[in-house]
């Protein structure tokens, strides 16, 4: 474990093993540790993401982190995903360009495959929350497990991509922590994924309608419109679920 500081992203702690970044997070969170405090670990052996699922990658080949906020904005997951969606846009550290998606309320897609996704957990009570990002910088076809090879992607960068494309993931959330609400909810409906498609979530299903002023999805039903917001939405395609 190495530990550095101070400015956003300082100070910084690192394991070249941990259980998940967000845990130790949570940790330092619940000590006091200040807002931009960064964990960043080479490998999880139990990194996670919503609803529990299993977030893993081979050692050194996925940017893997968490940082403490204090007084977290109301926009704090989309503020994060619009961050992470810049960063995969300019291609990480060394890559080209693409366009990238935002599938609310966590994942960033690119050409329909998740690149990158995003768990805010924390105490909104005790005025702090923890933001785990995971970006498959480094990944290969290869590395997937075989239910994940349809919907996974991948920058393709080479491991050495990953420090800097961390210090520019760093600056895009400096500022996308501090932008005003709508100009996060604009950033977000400029890469919705899901409007305009067909969708399903535990409740029903419809076609995704946009993003409101509160940062819930709405979602187009025969009964008319609902407005999400929490839980996990699927894309549906040709009849088969999605991402």
């Amino acid at each position: 474990m190495q530990t550095r500081g101070p400015r956003f992203g300082d100070p910084r702690v690192h394991f070249r093993l941990t259980d998940s970044t967000n845990a130790r997070a949570r940790q330092l969170a619940v000590a006091g540790a200040p807002h931009g405090t960064l964990v960043t670990a080479t490998e999880q052996s139990a990194g996670r993401g919503r609803q529990g699922r299993v977030w893993s990658a081979p050692a050194g080949r996925a940017l893997l982190c968490s940082l403490v906020v204090r007084e977290p904005p109301r926009l704090l997951p989309l503020a994060a995903g619009v961050a992470v969606a810049e960063v995969v846009e300019v291609g990480g550290a060394r890559g080209p360009a693409r366009d990238a998606q935002i599938k609310w309320p966590n994942d960033v897609l690119v050409g329909r495959r998740k690149v990158a996704g995003i768990l805010v957990e924390g105490r909104p009570q005790e005025g702090w929350a923890v933001v785990g990002i995971g970006v498959n910088v480094a990944l290969r076809a290869r590395d997937f497990p075989a239910e994940l090879q349809d919907g996974a992607g991948t920058l393709g960068l080479a491991p050495d991509a990953i420090e800097p494309t961390l210090e520019t993931l760093l600056g895009r959330l400096e500022k996308w922590l501090t932008a005003p609400a709508d100009e996060v909810l604009g950033a977000v409906r400029e890469r919705d994924a899901l409007l305009g498609r067909p969708v399903r979530w535990s409740g029903g299903q419809g076609t995704g309608a946009g993003i409101d002023g509160d940062g819930r999805l709405l979602v187009a039903t025969e009964a008319g419109t609902v407005a999400l917001d929490a839980g996990e939405v699927h894309l549906v395609a040709g009849g088969k679920d999605g991402a």
